[in-house]
C-alpha cells in the first residue's frame, strides 16, 4: 500500500484538521512537513513536535520530496492554491483533501491538474468547537466517519488508498461516495444542523438562561459555536441542497405546531415515536 511505503506528506493548512491528520501520521513514523500563512503556527508545529519542517509559504524543494499532500483549505482558496502552485508537485504525487463541499471543487481541480499527480477527494467527518493546530487532537477520529469521494477519473489504486488512510488514522467508518452523493448528505447531517443551532440561538438573546439551563440546551447548540467565515463558505457553495433541507425541515416544524395548535397528543406522540425510531440507528455500538 501506496501510504505505508512513501514516508514525505505534506500537510496545507496546519489548523485543527490539519494539526490532527499531522499528529495521528507522525505516530506512523511519518515525515510529516506543513505549508501555513500564519509563522505562529509554523513555530507552534515544530516546538511541539508536531510536523518535522514547516513553511510559510509554497517551498518548491519541500513540494518536490512529498510523495502525499493533503489539504486543509477552504475551498476557494483550494482551488486557486492548485492553479499557482500544482508545478511544485512531485510527479506521482498523491493528493487528498478535508473540504466540506465536493462537487465545487473535484471536478474543476481534477480538470486542470496534472496528469501525473491525482487528487482523490474525502472528507473526515470529525471536528470539535475549537480551532487552530493548539487544539489539534487525532482522538476525534475515533469512532467518527471518513468519506472517501471519487469520480470516474480516480484509479481504483487511489480509492483504496484513500480509504486506507481514512483506516489509518483511526476512523471506525470509512464510506464511498459520489460528490454529488456527498453534497447532498451533508446538507442534511451537518449544515442543516448548524443552521438550527444557530437559528436556535439567535431567534431569542436566551444568554442570562445560561445559569439555569440543563444538558438538552447546550447539546443541541454545541456546535453553534461556529467559524463562520468556514460555514458561511460553505452553506453558499452547498446552496440547492440546503436550501431543499431547510424547506423540508421548515415543513416538519410547520406540522409540529398544527399538531401542538390542535392540541393533538396522539400525533405528538406518534412523531415522538418515529423520532426515537430513527435516532437509534445514530447511536453508537
Amino acid at each position: 500500500m501506496k501510504l505505508l511505503n512513501d514516508r514525505n506528506i505534506m500537510i496545507i493548512g496546519l489548523g485543527l484538521m490539519g494539526g490532527s491528520y499531522a499528529k495521528a501520521l507522525k505516530r506512523l513514523d511519518m515525515h510529516i512537513m506543513a505549508i501555513d500563512t500564519n509563522p505562529d503556527t509554523i513555530e507552534y508545529a515544530l516546538d511541539n513536535g508536531i510536523i518535522d519542517e514547516g513553511f510559510t509559504l509554497p517551498d518548491a524543494g519541500a513540494l518536490g520530496r512529498a510523495d502525499i499532500v493533503i489539504f486543509a483549505l477552504y475551498p476557494n482558496v483550494f482551488k486557486k492554491w492548485i492553479a499557482d502552485n500544482q508545478k511544485y508537485l512531485k510527479s506521482g504525487a498523491i493528493i487528498t483533501d478535508v473540504t466540506g463541499v465536493k462537487s465545487y471543487i473535484v471536478y474543476d481541480i481534477q480538470a486542470i491538474l496534472r496528469d501525473d499527480v491525482e487528487f482523490i477527494a474525502a472528507h473526515p467527518m470529525a471536528g470539535r468547537e475549537v480551532y487552530g493546530v493548539q487544539n489539534s487532537t487525532e482522538k476525534m477520529f475515533r469512532d467518527a466517519n471518513f468519506l472517501v469521494v471519487p469520480t470516474d477519473k480516480n484509479t481504483p489504486e487511489a480509492i483504496e488508498w484513500c480509504k486506507e488512510l481514512g483506516r489509518l488514522l483511526g476512523f471506525i467508518n470509512v464510506s464511498v461516495l459520489s460528490p454529488e452523493e456527498h453534497d447532498k448528505m451533508i446538507g442534511f447531517v451537518s449544515q442543516l444542523t448548524h443552521c438550527i443551532a444557530v437559528a436556535l440561538m439567535t431567534c431569542s438573546d436566551s444568554t442570562h438562561l445560561a445559569d439555569y439551563t440543563g444538558d438538552s440546551f447546550r447539546d443541541l447548540t454545541r456546535i453553534a459555536n461556529i467559524n463562520d467565515d468556514m460555514w458561511s463558505e460553505l452553506f453558499l457553495l452547498n446552496k440547492e441542497p440546503l436550501l431543499a433541507d431547510i424547506d423540508r425541515f421548515i415543513e416538519e416544524m410547520q406540522t409540529m405546531r398544527s399538531l401542538l395548535a390542535d392540541e393533538d397528543r396522539e400525533g405528538l406522540r406518534e412523531k415522538m415515536r418515529l423520532s426515537t425510531q430513527r435516532r437509534a440507528a445514530f447511536n453508537k455500538k
